[in-house]
């Protein structure tokens, strides 16, 4: 699959830049002699196919080498989010049974209960003499962010990797686009959106080792890079910089966004800002892609029509739904996981009934495009009637005073939850609750407006750059208790 690919690309462009890190260059040719010499160095150490080896480094070269190089040795690579404190790499370490962990040495003192390397050997000529690898065997465990439970290993194999990645590289990826890496391999939109397909297509790839708005503008405009994925909250940064400190981007043809739900005026200030295409889609870490606006085809809002993959809306009582009507968005794809590592009971849960569950509500329109209606489990219910928080936070997306927006339900005596929403300004802009909320009126039904809005200079992210609407939760329930508890008071 992965390294015969490269190898393909190696022999026909030998010496085209594959990626790109700071100063450094690697060509397809130096990839495929580091990737089989790192391959045959594993093995020797003592490693066997199905043997797991921790992948602990921001993006950089060294990553892509020795996730390819366990792809061809037949290992199973972990890799582990930079932003991961010790107790959480600990868990992941465990839980996988990984053999070797590959640190950074700045990390290196966070790993205690397995053997670190931090260097690797290189190699300017190499062969590999291993094993020929099974592509459908487990290549990959993806661990989630673990926001209501411990984290669960995604199961990938080199096929189910190489199906998403395909299809994105048919519909959004050019072959001879230069494309920006700006979030983290370790997590399925940097490894399966932008490595992946890009490598495909033979595409160069620019690494960024963390993100930082000012530093992706630079290598936008260094590299002339035409593509980038990006979450919400990050395109909402690079907007920000770009305004302030505007850079020559006129190179972007297009950016794809997903992960969360993208604010239409942030679409419609990032087409302005860099004259390029905006492409929302939709993916999980278990499946990716599973919807996608294509090139030249985007309806704004919509995530698109599906991606090689069969969706359907379903019921509460697992019927399917007409066109319009909101249920649970299942889906059966070719690029599914195969399961949750050392986990059969959620693994069932995943694919109840034959379906891949999304645990996402979402409608579809008559011509096959599906519309995000908010996440089962962050559904706000007031006296019986649905709230989705990303209908009450694209509301005050709306107004030009928000900077970002997050909503949460607050337990209510008389209608059992309500809405509060989290805001953050622009800076230099200034608006009061009641402004914002008379504001909110005027495009929400009464039962939707927020009982109330908490000011913050930035609203919490998760470790994959999302807002935390659960740790936003956390924060009011607690302000709640230390209110009531204060009123307890004798005075």
């Amino acid at each position: 699959m992965f390294p015969e690919l490269l190898e393909q690309h190696a022999r026909t462009e030998p010496a085209k830049a594959a990626l790109i890190a700071g100063q450094t260059t690697l060509t397809y040719q130096e990839l495929v002699h580091a990737m089989d010499g790192i391959a045959q160095w594993l093995l020797d150490r003592g490693l066997k196919p199905g043997d797991r080896i921790a992948l602990h480094r921001h993006n950089s070269i060294e990553l892509v080498v020795l996730m390819f190089a366990g792809f061809r040795a037949g290992l199973i690579a972990v890799p582990i989010n930079p932003r991961l404190k010790a107790a959480e790499i600990a868990y992941v370490l465990d839980h996988s049974g990984a053999r070797l962990c590959f640190s950074e040495p700045a990390f290196a003192g966070l790993v205690t209960t397995i053997e670190v390397v931090t260097e690797l050997p290189s190699f300017t000529s190499a062969s590999f003499a291993g094993p020929e690898c099974n592509p459908d065997a487990p290549a990959i465990l993806l661990y989630t962010s673990g926001t209501t439970a411990q984290p669960k290993g995604v199961i990938h194999s080199q096929r189910t990797l190489y199906e998403g990645a395909a299809e994105l590289a048919r519909n959004s990826v050019d072959p001879g686009d230069t494309v920006l890496c700006a979030t983290q391999i370790s997590h399925i939109g940097g490894l399966g959106v932008v490595l992946l397909p890009a490598l495909i297509h033979g595409a160069t790839i620019v690494l960024l080792g963390t993100f930082q708005p000012a530093a992706a503008l630079e290598a936008i405009e260094q590299h002339g890079c035409t593509f980038m994925f990006l979450l919400p909250a990050l395109l909402q940064q690079l907007v920000e910089e770009q305004a302030a400190h505007p850079r020559n981007v006129q190179s972007v043809r297009a950016f794809l966004i997903g992960g969360d739900m993208v604010p239409l005026s942030l679409q419609q200030r990032a087409s302005d800002l860099f004259h390029a295409e905006v492409l929302e889609g939709y993916a999980m870490t278990e499946l990716l892609p599973i919807a996608i606006n294509t090139k030249g085809a985007a309806r704004v809002g919509s995530l698109g029509p599906g991606a090689n993959a069969i969706i359907c809306i379903l019921d509460a009582n697992g019927e399917a739904m007409a066109p319009g009507e909101v249920g649970e968005l299942v889906v059966r794809s070719p690029a599914s996981c195969s399961g949750y590592w050392q986990n059969p009971k959620a693994t069932a849960e995943l694919f109840a009934g034959g379906w891949l569950h999304t645990g996402d509500l979402a409608s579809a329109d008559a011509d096959g495009y599906h519309w995000f209606k908010g996440r089962l489990k962050q559904i706000i219910i007031r006296g019986g009637c649905n709230i989705s928080p990303q209908e009450v936070e694209e509301a005050f997306y709306r107004h030009p005073a928000v900077l970002e927006s997050g909503v949460v339900g607050m337990p209510d005596a008389v209608f059992g939850e309500v809405p509060v929403a989290f805001l953050s300004l622009r800076e230099g802009q200034e608006a009061s609750a009641d402004e914002l909320l008379a504001f909110t009126r005027t495009l929400l039904s009464d039962y939707k407006v927020p009982v109330k809005i908490e000011f913050m200079d930035v609203l919490p992210k998760g470790l994959t750059g999302k807002i935390d609407r659960r740790r936003l939760r956390d924060l009011l329930l607690a302000s709640e208790e230390a209110l009531e508890a204060s009123k307890a008071v004798p005075v």
